[in-house]
């Protein structure tokens, strides 16, 4: 490399933002930082393995962008990060139920934020009909967090798989954070209350085509005893029974969560 080539390499990478920097920015919401202490940002996108030179495809981010307040600022200089969101065209009828509306609210986030997220690609994950994430083969890494249970209960969970297999490049990371149910818990539980079984779960990335790299305890919760009137959504953040033994709910906290780490064969 030529000496003005290193000079513009160290200024570029210069610009970029480490993870730790990504998380404690003082840029994101009080409300999504307190969140911290059962999400662990910083230690499962380092368990994922993820690198700012990464093209990075979040699923169903969500209204609020959680994780993309993270994601977006530090893939911005170097990276390339793709939200694959929910489709924003209403029903047939001209309806706008959840997901519509939380498309939208989420395109609103990225306008809010384009100076410090950069250009954020969009794609639509509405299984059945639109799976493409990226172009086949082109992603380093495809995360998801807490969506497998809605997927499982659409009967969707195979499609989704399948669309981030096909994403990734060979030896890319598909990266699954979901709400750990009971060894032994039946689907119609799991459809239920929102845990998911990790056999279950590591049964149908296999059968999509992924081998099980690594697991980690970073997001367990040996408090959860999941067996709540209103499955997982008791919890915080939802508290589904409002004040009905809030304090109690409160003292658990968030879900026991599985941290699981996929590859696609090279």
């Amino acid at each position: 490399m030529s000496v003005l080539g290193a000079v513009m390499a160290l200024s570029f990478n210069a610009s970029a933002i480490t993870l730790d920097q990504a998380v404690h920015s003082g840029a994101r919401p009080e409300a999504q930082v307190a969140r911290d202490q059962y999400r662990h940002p910083a230690e499962t996108l380092a368990f994922m393995g993820i690198k700012p030179t990464m093209t990075v495809v979040e699923l169903w981010p969500g209204a609020s962008g959680w994780y993309s307040a993270i994601l977006a600022p530090y893939l911005k200089d170097q990276g390339h990060f793709i939200a694959a969101s929910f489709s924003t065209q209403p029903g047939p009828n001209g309806e706008e139920g959840y997901y519509v509306r939380a498309g939208k609210a989420y395109q609103a986030l990225l306008a809010q934020n384009e100076a410090r997220w950069g250009k954020v690609s969009l794609a639509v994950l509405a299984p059945p009909e639109e799976v493409q994430l990226a172009a086949p083969g082109s992603a380093d890494m495809v995360l998801t967090f807490r969506n497998l249970h809605n997927w499982h209960k659409s009967g969707q969970l195979d499609t989704v798989f399948s669309a981030a297999f096909s994403a990734l490049k060979p030896g890319g990371t598909f990266g699954v954070v979901e709400h750990r149910a009971k060894a032994g818990t039946s689907e119609a539980e799991m459809a239920s209350s929102g845990y998911m079984a990790t056999d279950y779960v590591i049964e149908h990335a296999k059968k999509a085509g992924f081998v099980l790299d690594a697991s980690s305890e970073i997001n367990a919760n040996p408090k959860d005893t999941k067996d709540y009137p209103a499955g997982v959504w008791t919890l915080p953040p939802t508290l589904t029974l409002k004040d009905q033994d809030r304090a109690k709910y409160l003292a658990i906290g968030e879900s026991d969560r599985m941290t699981l780490r996929f590859k696609k064969p090279q």
